[in-house]
């Protein structure tokens, strides 16, 4: 049918444009520039393929996972086994305590086909060798998620001092478990770091592991929990730019496996007024995700912000993953951006400016010197007040928030949780990074004009 007509050239559809244009500029007209300083063209081309034989989705396809807060270890088991008889595929555990006891957490989960996340807010090998002891010969599917340098970088202190815990995590890491380390990316963008900002600081936190893990071979892979907002396709191409940049660090190591991407929507576009429209923003960052290369999924409840958690929000969060999964057919086609154009423009964009960004931490001595010496905080403040001025002009819409706002929702009556910034005065080894939503400064004056 095709070989009728002649290709069409890149230049030629540009002259097509610019002359239906009659006279206006090209460039003012219909290029636009990211935060990330990528200028995005109106149409892509073959010209701008960009080909590569990186595998940059998950290997074994997405797994749908559900987030769960371990504070009492007979609860929190009765509510993954209900997420799990209600479509759930992997577990993610944060546990609190080493009282939360790992044989009644875990009771009566198939660990051996259903994959669990252990998110530990303190770090004891004896605890993890507990772990262990409990789920012998099925090590593969447990993820211990140890972070400390995260939690540095969103306390401002370390578990117990630099030392302590790196001798601790030395011993975990040379221990029995593939996958031990993890790297805490939701910080940076719950915070305001724009895409490249993102990419390279987790880039940098990751390299500060390999660079005291890696040399005898005990870091195997590691993981990174990443944010999505509401910039589609620039979200799908940073998981892909992640991977692809994972592939190029760890190849320096001699590491061949393939990192594990856990993604979550972000808190930062999320709203208390028109909450509803939460699903819409969840739903877009998940489905991102998957098109990315994700290899779990945990989707975010509509009112988690100002709501503790209940039956329904959380039903409805892993009903959305279900209806993407089972019914969308988002788990049908391997690597579904895989050839477009503008989706391989942006990958490739975005990890060309994450590497020139990490290159440059690296010779400031690296994210631990420079997390240190508040740079990589002042960046990341000065990359949020960018977008926050956007926000109070009007010019990035959160819809029921700063446009097309309902006079009549009111919300005081029903908020369970602060669901703003707490400012908790605390002594500090370095400044936190702060995790602030956009809305906040709006939603608190309409609070009190209620």
């Amino acid at each position: 049918m095709f070989e009728a007509f002649s290709p069409i050239s890149a230049k030629e559809w540009k002259h097509k444009i610019q002359y239906d244009l009659k006279g206006a500029d090209y460039n003012e007209t219909l290029v636009w520039e990211s935060p990330e300083g990528i200028k995005v063209k109106p149409f892509y081309h073959a010209d701008d393929a960009i080909e590569t034989s990186e595998n940059l989705i998950a290997t074994s396809g997405w797994a749908i996972g559900q987030s769960i807060y371990a504070g009492n270890a007979s609860m929190s088991n009765e509510k993954g086994l209900k997420a799990i008889a209600g479509g759930a595929e992997s577990l993610s555990f944060i546990i609190p305590s080493e009282e939360i006891k790992i044989d009644q957490l875990l009771k009566n989960i198939d660990i051996a086909t259903i994959p669990i996340h252990l998110n530990m807010e303190f770090l004891a090998p004896k605890y993890v060798e507990s772990i262990f002891d409990f789920t012998e010969g099925n090590s593969e599917t447990i993820f211990l998620n140890i972070d400390p340098i995260g939690k540095l970088a969103r306390s401002g202190n370390w578990l117990e001092n630099f030392k302590e815990d790196f001798s601790k995590l030395d011993s975990v890491v040379k221990g029995s478990f593939k996958n031990t380390l993890c790297v805490d990316m939701n910080l940076y963008q719950n915070a305001g770091a724009n895409m490249v900002q993102q990419l390279a600081y987790g880039l940098a936190h990751a390299n500060e592991y390999l660079n005291a893990f890696s040399k005898n071979g005990e870091l195997k892979t590691i993981t990174f929990k990443v944010a999505l907002g509401s910039n589609y396709f620039f979200e799908i191409a940073k998981l892909r730019a992640l991977r692809k940049l994972w592939n190029v660090l760890a190849k320096e190591y001699g590491i061949a496996a393939p990192c594990h991407i856990i993604a979550t929507p972000t808190k930062r576009n999320k709203t208390l007024y028109d909450y509803n429209t939460n699903m819409l923003r969840t739903t877009t960052a998940a489905m991102a995700a998957v098109l990315g290369g994700a290899d779990t999924v945990i989707n975010m409840a509509y009112d988690a912000i100002y709501h503790k958690d209940n039956d329904f929000g959380e039903r409805i969060a892993l009903n959305q993953l279900l209806l993407l999964k089972n019914e969308s057919y988002f788990d049908k086609v391997g690597n579904p951006a895989d050839g477009a154009y503008y989706i391989e423009s942006i990958t490739n964009q975005l990890a060309e400016k994450a590497l020139v960004l990490f290159k440059s931490v690296e010779s400031g001595g690296g994210f631990l010197k420079q997390l240190k010496a508040h740079t990589i905080q002042r960046k990341i403040q000065e990359s949020a007040q960018k977008e926050q001025m956007k926000f109070d002009a009007g010019e990035e819409v959160l819809v029921g928030t700063n446009k097309y706002q309902n006079e009549k929702d009111v919300m005081k009556d029903t908020i369970e949780l602060y669901p703003f910034l707490k400012t908790n005065p605390r002594k500090t080894l370095i400044q936190p990074i702060l995790e602030k939503r956009l809305g906040e400064a709006v939603e608190q004056k309409r609070l009190n004009d209620e």
